[in-house]
């Protein structure tokens, strides 16, 4: 099973939500504060596929 994160608000009044990027994903690809993160999001077989590509 995958790693499992919780959802909260990025601000007081944005519509935004933000989360955290589990600790073994950033010892993975090396992440350090303010590393951008492009992401791909498509519907396949009824689930939400979620591609997240570290740029360096």
């Amino acid at each position: 099973m995958g790693e499992i994160t919780v959802l909260s608000k990025a601000t007081t009044t944005s519509k935004s939500l933000r989360t955290t990027v589990p600790s073994g994903i950033v010892k993975q690809f090396n992440l350090k504060e303010r590393d951008r993160l492009e992401w791909e999001i498509r519907a396949e077989d009824g689930k939400l596929v979620i591609i997240v590509k570290p740029i360096k």
